[in-house]
This record gives structure tokens, C-alpha cells and sequence, in this order.
């Protein structure tokens, strides 16, 4: 779906004049349509995750719809590894990938060339240490179900970061649909901003405390009859 400038002013909480700083000095993806300025959904989201800018609720229509499993339960069926070899991005990746718990019918040889594809395009780390590899077009494959595999790495790696930081922790996310990707990577967005599990990634306290944590940031994050709680827009520029 196309995004206008107007849409972008209500999901980010930004005037305009920031829109086009962000065009000018940030990146920001668009494109223009009879000179006016359009966005695509997808490519948007990936950069606010990168940038740490937040969003509405309204980016993602239906983020969190009460078929789709929640978070800590898709990084539940794509594992937690720890002490992730590997001596450079390509390495790590590639390790990741064997790691999952993926269908025999997907090809992993095929998921790994996509994902460093997209490292090619620029790179998914997304500062502080961390790294969020997926394609630019969602890796979108005949899984049953969404998968998040979470990695902490024996050795930090570069991953061309923004912060020039090497990244000793990714996240590789696997999904059914381009729908269940968007709302999967707003909510590993918004649960990244939470002191709390930061604390926790950052103390590589173990999967069932990585998990029972999550669950209780989700629990908090979506108050049972409540709407979804996101964290102000960043005051970037």
C-alpha cells in the first residue's frame, strides 16, 4: 500500500519539514508519483526499526490480530542460540541459518543468499550491538508457521552498523506472509525499547528468562481489553 506524506505526519507524530529531513539526511525510502512523494509500508517500517524511530499502531493495520501467535512464542519456535560462531557476517548467517528449525523442503542455501542480499543494500544492524537480518522483501516462505531465531554471537562481528558498534546479538526472522512479517517486526521493534528485556539480551540470561521476560513485556505492552502502549516518536532533528 502507498503512503502519503500526510499518512507518514499521523503514524510518526512528525511535521513535515522532519519527513523531508529524514528524506534528505536519513534515507528515508520513497518514491515519486507524478511528482508527488510516496512510501511503501514495507520498505518504511524496516527503516524506522533501524533508525529507532517509532510509530503509531496505525503503521501496521491490524499488528497484532488475535490469530497471529504472540512474540515470545514465534522466537520460542525459532530457538535461542548461544555462543553463535562465526568470524564475520557471512559466517554468522550462515550459522544462524543451519541452526533453525526450518521445514526440509525450504532451501537454506536459497534463505542465506537472501539474507546477505540484503546486507548488500545496507545493513540491518540496528545499533547498541544488535542486528535484525531479513530481506527487503520479507522472506516470505511455505512455513507454517513465523519463526524468530535470536543469536548471541562468541565473537562481536561488524555489521556496518550505524553506530559503528560491532553486533554481538541478531534476531533472523522467517515468516508466511508480508502481513505477519510487518506486525512481527513493529512488535520486536517496540519490545527492543524495553529496559527490561534490553537488561535481560544484555545479561545473556538464558532462553526461559530471555522467553518468561518477554511474555511479561507483552502481557504490559497489551493490557488484556486495552489498545497497544508504544513508546513517543524520537525528536529527530
Amino acid at each position: 500500500m502507498e503512503l502519503t506524506v500526510k499518512d507518514l505526519v499521523s503514524l510518526f507524530g512528525v511535521p513535515e519539514r522532519t519527513l523531508y529531513g529524514w528524506i534528505r539526511d536519513a534515507g528515508l525510502p520513497h518514491y515519486r508519483v507524478q511528482d508527488q512523494v510516496r512510501f511503501n509500508r514495507v520498505e518504511l517500517l524496516e527503516w524506522a526499526t533501524l533508525h529507532g524511530v517509532s510509530w503509531s499502531p496505525a503503521a501496521v493495520p491490524n499488528a497484532v490480530p488475535t490469530e497471529d501467535a504472540p512474540l515470545s512464542a514465534v522466537l520460542a519456535a525459532g530457538g535461542v542460540y548461544d555462543d553463535l560462531p562465526g568470524d564475520g557476517k557471512a559466517a554468522v548467517l550462515a550459522e544462524v541459518v543451519r541452526r533453525m528449525p526450518l521445514p526440509a523442503c525450504l532451501d537454506r542455501d536459497f534463505i542465506l543468499d537472501v539474507l546477505l542480499a540484503r546486507e548488500e543494500l545496507g545493513s540491518t544492524g540496528i545499533g547498541d550491538g544488535l542486528a535484525i537480518p531479513h530481506a527487503r522483501n520479507p522472506i516470505v516462505m511455505r512455513v507454517e508457521r513465523p519463526l524468530i531465531a535470536l543469536a548471541f554471537l562468541a565473537t562481536p562481528v561488524d555489521f556496518g552498523a550505524m553506530d559503528g558498534l560491532p553486533v554481538h546479538t541478531v534476531f533472523v526472522m522467517i515468516t508466511p506472509t508480508v502481513r505477519v512479517h510487518l506486525s512481527l517486526l513493529s512488535r520486536l521493534s517496540l519490545a527492543l525499547r524495553h529496559p527490561t528485556w534490553r537488561a535481560v539480551l544484555a545479561a545473556r540470561s538464558g532462553a526461559d528468562e530471555i522467553l518468561s521476560t518477554l511474555r511479561r513485556v507483552e502481557a504490559e505492552a497489551h493490557p488484556r481489553g486495552g489498545e497497544p502502549r508504544c513508546p513517543p516518536p524520537c525528536p529527530w532533528f
